[in-house]
């Protein structure tokens, strides 16, 4: 009975993540849009962080707990599930040739901050040099976002580059009702994530004691694959409306921000370098930065993402699971 209940809370815990997520995200644009910042701005950075929170809040309530295997596992697992699982769906149903200029900056900046990931396994723990470098990418990667959409909005026509020399904004709603909605959703969005990801700390730590099974397995499989719906959802949407790009910037900008935010929040948070497990150093590190090579080096080289790459990713995620879960 008692295992039930915390299998239970876990489960109601990702739900309360998945719906407040969305709900925070929807009023904090909203808020960012009404306020008068340009929408280039909330794109790279009210949207991005915010689909982002639920692995945020997850890692830095473990931390502070000192649940670190489950902080960094959450970080990391989430990294190689989107690309392994979620990006291998999109691949595999989309194979799209694309803009190579869109997507090198990124993926470059992303195979970075795996590379760096893969070498603080070797330093043992991820302490404030590290942190430091984790950060610097992390400024790059807003200033890049920043510029590709601003190069975007300037080749639109001459309405919208009007519209955004002069910051004026597609007029929003603040009737009455819709003020009160959005706050509504805001903090009711922020507490769903917060209470969630205890939820889902506490019952993972739990279901791991009772299954027997490390904290370090349950960050990686279970809450990284939970604290991933969002970008799960979208990959399905985008599949169904067709439009690949979608999925693929939406999983590289998440990525980004998981390897590059996280952890450092996370150590700061816990208010000492994040220690790392011997196994963590051994197999999801690498597992990360190997996915994310099959996922990128490829495209960079033939501008194309390919079926053959789901396929290989979706292989390799799997065969990481088993390793993870039989080791």
């Amino acid at each position: 009975m008692e295992l039930t209940i915390t299998i239970l809370l876990f489960l109601v815990g990702i739900v309360l993540i998945v719906k407040g997520g969305d709900f925070f995200v929807d009023a904090a644009t909203w808020i960012a849009e009404v306020s008068g910042i340009p929408k280039v701005i909330i794109g790279a950075t009210v949207v991005s962080l915010a689909t982002t929170l639920p692995e945020m809040i997850v890692s830095v309530i473990a931390a502070v707990d000192g649940k670190v295997d489950m902080a960094v596992g959450n970080a990391i697992g989430s990294v190689t599930a989107n690309i392994g699982l979620i990006m291998a769906i999109s691949l595999i149903f989309m194979p799209s040739v694309i803009n190579r200029k869109d997507y090198v900056p990124k993926s470059i900046l992303m195979f970075c901050a795996s590379l760096v990931i893969v070498v603080s396994g070797r330093t043992g723990n991820i302490g404030l040099f590290i942190s430091t470098v984790l950060l610097v990418l992390f400024v790059l990667f807003l200033v890049e976002n920043i510029r590709s959409t601003q190069n975007s909005m300037n080749k639109n026509t001459a309405a919208l580059k009007a519209a955004e020399n002069t910051a004026v904004l597609p007029k929003v709603d603040t009737e009455k009702s819709v003020v009160i909605t959005n706050i509504v959703k805001f903090v009711v969005g922020a507490a769903g994530i917060v209470i969630g990801a205890n939820l889902l700390v506490n019952n993972g730590s739990e279901l791991a004691r009772h299954i027997g099974i490390s904290e370090r397995i349950i960050g990686v499989t279970l809450v990284a694959v939970g604290t991933s719906l969002p970008e799960l959802v979208t990959t399905i949407t985008a599949i169904i409306k067709k439009q690949s790009s979608l999925s693929i910037g939406n999983i590289l900008g998440a990525n980004i921000i998981d390897l590059t935010l996280i952890l450092p929040v996370s150590m700061a948070f816990a208010r000492k370098p994040l220690p790392i497990a011997a196994s963590s150093a051994a197999l999801d590190f690498p597992a990360c930065l190997l996915v994310g090579c099959i996922a990128v080096i490829p495209m960079i080289i033939t501008s194309k993402f390919k079926r053959w790459q789901g396929f290989a990713l979706l292989a390799v995620y799997i065969a990481y699971l088993i390793l993870t879960c039989t080791a």
